[in-house]
């Protein structure tokens, strides 16, 4: 049940990420999650989109570098200590993060959603099964 992720390697100058939305607006591609981590010379800015594939194809279209990698997309309690509780799994099952961000349930105040990278997705999907977590998928995605 895991989405993809969409890795774009971006100059680290002014500018830069705008030109990467405007592509994305341009062909009415929606964000969904966004995250940004920078060095001196470079960033990578990580999306969780509405049509993944397409948007991979886009970018890569109009010469931006970028990957797609299988996340994790998870449901959580928008409640004091909802992600201490989805924490709690994934240290009972011994899931290793390598990291993660969040992005807001929109109109669904009651939940928020969790993006998580870690090494094997297969693994720590059936680590994590029955466990009573909405693992989301890509159709899921379009639908918030």
């Amino acid at each position: 049940m895991s989405v993809m992720q969409i890795s774009v390697f971006l100059e680290n100058k002014p500018g830069t990420l705008k030109k990467m939305t405007s592509v994305l607006a341009a062909h009415k591609i929606d964000l969904r999650a966004t995250s940004l981590a920078e060095t001196k010379d470079f960033g990578i800015a990580r999306l969780v989109v509405d049509d993944a594939l397409s948007a991979v194809n886009t970018l890569k279209e109009n010469n931006f570098v970028a990957s797609l990698t299988p996340v994790l997309a998870m449901e959580i309690s928008d409640e004091t200590g909802g992600l201490d509780q989805l924490l709690t799994y994934f240290d009972e099952a011994k899931v290793n993060i390598e990291y993660m961000y969040a992005f807001s349930g929109g109109s669904n105040a009651k939940h928020a959603y969790m993006i998580f990278r870690v090494s094997d997705t297969n693994a720590a999907e059936a680590k994590l099964a029955g466990k009573g977590i909405k693992m989301l998928t890509q159709e899921d995605l379009a639908q918030i």
